[in-house]
């Protein structure tokens, strides 16, 4: 084994773009500064081992990182394509993506039929699952031990506001948060012409900046890239969700022995353009980042149910 000494600069935050070397390398860290303080017995305990937190954050010690692709748009996509090929320069990546389209699946899972997975090449998969069935899959199947992030997309169309609640494949990044996974959800605003390379790129980026810090605690990323070339981009924006406005059309149809049959139309008719939001982001040429948290249960309406409900004596 090879042994290497280091300085580290007086931040923790270069220690794991060095982590790579632990393949191949003992690496002896010079740690000074704020280094030295954050390595501190108070943060890491005097046997070594940092202190569980109520929130325990993830962070990455590895380089290049074990990666899982999923989507709902099919294995055979052209966004989850580009995205593998980007990714594949510097990380271990794995696929296990539906073997067709399973656009607003949701977060349905399948449990009254058999699940079937196919090998397609090197460390690609295909499965007659739902996106977040493919999630399952790769974990149980795949991998040894957790990968270090799950990304779901590129996703064919932006999944901004309400959108959120049907996609598969924002209910694939928030099934990877569910396990404790750093996850995101990727979409791009468009809905012909797009610009995946670009896209792909954006994320690589956005993965590159988040390796060395902390992950939030069961939070996953719905990040939404503007169809643009990527020297166009303008920055990365943190949003909230905005909201989306639809027709929600029901289309009545009668087949050939004479019966009603109906289709969900659903089209939007546009989204309020509010400062700071996933929409405003996006058609102003930045990318948009809103951090969702999995527990979706309404903090403030707890004490106004307790108080009507206690109200009242069975």
């Amino acid at each position: 084994m090879h042994t290497t000494d280091f300085t580290l600069p007086a931040t923790p935050r270069s220690l794991f773009f060095l982590s790579g070397l632990f393949k191949e390398y003992l690496v002896i860290f010079n740690i000074s500064g704020r280094s030295a303080a954050w390595f501190s017995a108070p943060a890491w305990g005097a046997g070594g081992r940092r202190f569980k937190s109520r929130r325990p954050d993830s962070t990455f010690l590895r380089c290049p990182l074990l990666i899982l692709l999923t989507n709902d748009d099919g294995i055979h996509s052209e966004g989850l394509t580009a995205l593998r090929e980007c990714l594949l320069k510097q990380h271990d990546v794995y696929v296990m993506a539906p073997e067709r389209e399973r656009t607003c699946v949701g977060h349905a899972i399948t449990l009254h039929k058999p699940l079937r997975v196919k090998t397609l090449g090197n460390n690609v998969f295909a499965s007659n699952g739902t996106p977040v069935d493919c999630v399952l899959l790769g974990l149980k199947i795949l991998f040894s031990r957790p990968p270090d992030f799950i990304i779901s997309g590129i996703n064919k169309g932006p999944n901004m506001g309400q959108d959120i609640n049907y996609s598969g494949t924002v209910a694939a990044a928030k099934e990877g948060a569910f396990m404790g996974i750093p996850s995101l959800a990727v979409s791009i605003n468009a809905r012909e012409d797009y610009h995946f390379s670009d896209a792909a790129e954006i994320t690589k980026d956005i993965i590159d900046m988040m390796k060395g810090s902390p992950w939030p605690y069961r939070t996953f990323l719905n990040i939404n890239i503007p169809n643009i070339p990527y020297e166009k981009i303008r920055d990365f924006m943190v949003t909230r969700l905005g909201k989306r406005v639809y027709n929600d059309a029901i289309v009545e149809r009668i087949d050939p022995r004479g019966r009603s049959y109906y289709w969900i139309g659903g089209d939007s008719h546009g989204f309020d353009l509010i400062d700071g939001t996933d929409f405003y982001a996006a058609e102003n040429g930045y990318v948009s980042i809103t951090p969702m948290d999995v527990d979706v249960m309404s903090d403030s309406s707890i004490n106004i149910l307790k108080q009507r409900l206690n109200r009242r004596s069975l």
